[in-house]
């Protein structure tokens, strides 16, 4: 009879585990469904007058074999009419013929089609492959002449230098920068020029 107590108890054990198994497997399950109905909410943007609407995009101009240039963004508005995008949450890589490349990101973008040309707005940042990062609020870049250039105050950080003044230009191709007014370099070393 302890046999038959035994064998009772060792099937209760069984049954209860797997009880519990199941019942944490359809909680996870409704977890992880839960979470994928939430992430894949369309965010309500108005495309008014747009005449398309793109999400999560993700494209990469290549010139023999090598890239020039990629882009990403959550949310592209096509007018055709204007031959412009407008953009939301945007990333641009640069890849300059050194191989360094530059990476500028912003809130809110507006890519000229035809000319490739581009104007960034809101928490602009630019960093480069060397270490350095440019701060800003609007940024416009010139595919043409590979150069980006803003107005508003900057903030340029790199590894033994840090410059702050009002609007600047870089030009990617000739790998040099100027601040356009009011310029103040702090050397990390803690002098001020």
């Amino acid at each position: 009879m302890t046999l038959k107590k035994t064998k009772i108890a060792i099937m209760f054990s069984i049954l209860l585990i797997g009880g519990v198994v199941l019942v944490s497997l359809w909680v996870n399950l409704q977890e992880r469904q839960k979470t994928l109905e939430e992430t894949e909410k369309v965010p309500n943007i108005s495309t008014e007058g747009a005449d398309q609407r793109l999400e999560k995009i993700h494209f990469v101009e290549e010139k023999h074999g090598k890239k020039i240039w990629e882009l990403e963004a959550k949310t592209i508005h096509q007018f055709q009419d204007q031959n412009i995008l407008l953009l939301e949450d945007v990333k641009v890589i640069y890849y300059a013929k050194d191989g360094r490349s530059f990476t500028l990101t912003g809130d809110k973008g507006k890519v000229h089609q035809d000319s490739k040309d581009m104007e960034l707005i809101g928490n602009v940042v630019l960093t480069s492959t060397d270490g350095y990062r440019l701060k800003t609020q609007t940024m416009s870049y010139k595919h043409l002449s590979k150069q980006a250039r803003t107005p508003d105050p900057v903030e340029f950080e790199g590894e033994q230098i840090r410059l702050t003044g009002k609007g600047m230009l870089i030009d990617m191709e000739a790998k040099t920068f100027k601040v356009l007014s009011q310029g103040k370099t702090q050397w990390k070393g803690g002098r001020k020029g």
